[in-house]
């Protein structure tokens, strides 16, 4: 029987196909639909504040069911399947072109190890060998041909979309796409798979892959596997997107959503689909519309575990609560966050104190800022103006070229007392900086992947095998009973902090 949407009526059951590898088409009853479509509705953080909201022209909601046609993403089939599970309604499953809705590989974990063993996995020159956890996701990556993995900045996860990629271009004749959310990741990405084949006869970074970013060509290419940042491709037609047989999206969190649905819908031929993250934001609406996209969440590990068996650096967390003067507290208390968000990043004895702050440590250390011009540059100035002449300092914002951040990174792993003053923006997203020792916090936040993505900068062990120490500068402008926004944002991440299970410490400082 073949399903057609919402001209499909089947009584007190639930009939799934495939109508491609992205969507699923749901034959039911008109009430069953209606049911559906309230459990797969929800509404979006911060919807209240919305335009589209305020003007009465949307309720807030995203809808992953469409009533109307009956499809919904296929990487929902678990929820869907629980759904039914609690009404007790029956589930059918029948076969399309595109195959059974749920369908495994059977995985023999002595025959993946024997291909991981020969593909000859080096880094930095030296063997490597895949960790027990990185072994347990790539099985279960195989199996199932689709997951979001969600796993720690400096567990490994470029080596483990190495390892299935190359799994992947053994069995199957499709092109590979691999996602990345900025240049400089593509150019890591092409980097570190360089690094993992440097002694493999059958592979090469920088021969197999092709790269695709403003001004790179998108056809006519020979190599299998294409590294693209999803602001390059997204606009391209669907035609283009039938060469892939699988799709990786790395640092799958920091896609724009709309952007990521149009690439994974028009990508209906590429059963593997993988997203790696170290971090969700924590709310229901947006792992459901990634996995909706790519499939259920895996927890590989945590960064607690990593850190308990010496994988990643110990981390040391320092939130300074700035102390600010009555008259300053009474002035801006209960103006607008703008305002008050102004007055911090411009006031300047509280940036000759991060100044003072950065100029203190010893070793490698990553300033981050958030507005540009007002802060950034502010700040790069004043340290540069007392910088001693023998230590590098380094600029990155968004305007810096992709070859330059890249030349920064290595430049930085080499050094031993280097300063980069980057944006949240630039920096704070899967960049790899192996011998970074200390992380200043210098704008209010209280974005989840933010925080944890900035952290994951400085958790990859250094040479010498130091503890990474973060300086978290929060902004004490309470006034009586009245908390300011700064404040509030530093006791959020307190919240992170805690769930993480991070040591911190809580110092005043006069302001």
């Amino acid at each position: 029987m073949l399903l057609n949407g919402s001209n499909s009526r089947v009584a007190d059951k639930i009939v799934l196909q495939k109508r491609n590898h992205s969507t699923l088409l749901v034959g039911c009853d008109y009430g069953i639909a209606a049911e559906l479509s309230d459990f797969f509705s929800f509404f979006v953080p911060g919807y209240k504040f919305m335009p589209a909201f305020k003007n009465k022209v949307w309720d807030g909601k995203v809808r992953l069911f469409n009533a109307q046609t009956h499809e919904i993403p296929a990487g929902l089939l678990p929820y869907i399947k629980d759904f039914a599970k609690k009404r007790n309604y029956p589930v059918e499953m029948e076969d399309s072109h595109y195959g059974y809705p749920e369908s495994f590989n059977s995985v023999d974990p002595n025959e993946v190890m024997k291909f991981i063993e020969s593909l000859n996995l080096h880094s930095r020159g030296k063997p490597i060998k895949v960790r027990d956890y990185q072994f347990d996701a790539i099985c279960e990556g195989i199996r199932k041909k689709r997951a979001i993995l969600l796993s720690p900045t400096g567990s490994g996860k470029s080596l483990i979309i190495y390892v299935l990629l190359r799994w992947y271009m053994k069995h199957h004749p499709d092109k590979i796409l691999v996602i990345v959310p900025t240049t400089a990741l593509v150019e890591q990405m092409k980097g570190d798979f360089d690094d993992y084949s440097s002694n493999d006869p059958d592979f090469s970074g920088s021969e197999d892959c092709h790269i695709i970013y403003e001004g790179k060509a998108k056809v006519n290419i020979s190599e299998k596997i294409f590294i693209s940042t999803w602001q390059s491709i997204y606009k391209l037609p669907a035609t283009w997107f039938e060469q892939f047989g699988a799709i990786f999206g790395d640092e799958c969190h920091g896609f724009k959503s709309k952007s990521l649905t149009s690439i994974m819908n028009k990508s209906r031929n590429a059963e593997y689909r993988y997203g790696t993250t170290g971090t969700l934001d924590g709310t229901q609406t947006h792992q459901l519309v990634l996995e909706g996209l790519f499939g259920k969440v895996r927890k590989v590990t945590t960064t607690k575990k990593l850190q308990d068996d010496d994988t990643l650096a110990p981390l040391d967390i320092n939130m300074l609560v700035l102390d600010y003067s009555k008259e300053l507290r009474e002035l801006y208390s209960g103006e607008k966050y703008q305002t008050e968000i102004d007055f911090i990043v411009r006031h300047e004895p509280r940036n000759k104190f991060i100044r003072n702050l950065t100029l203190d440590q010893d070793g490698n250390t990553l300033v981050l800022f958030q507005f540009v011009e007002k802060h950034g540059r502010v700040l790069y100035d004043l340290i540069t103006d007392k910088v001693e002449d023998n230590r590098k300092v380094f600029f990155v914002s968004g305007d810096t070229e992709t070859s330059d951040r890249e030349a920064i990174r290595k430049i930085t792993e080499s050094q031993k007392n280097a300063i980069i003053v980057a944006s949240l923006g630039t920096f704070s997203t899967g960049i790899n900086i192996r011998n970074l020792h200390n992380i200043i916090f210098t704008s209010p936040s209280k974005a989840q992947i933010r925080i944890l993505q900035s952290i994951g900068r400085g958790l990859r062990k250094s040479d010498d095998g130091r503890t990474t120490k973060l300086y978290d500068i929060a902004d004490d402008l309470q006034h009586k009973a009245k908390k300011n926004y700064a404040l509030i944002h530093s006791e959020e991440r307190m919240k992170i902090y805690k769930r993480e299970q991070f040591n911190y410490k809580i110092h005043k400082v006069k302001i």
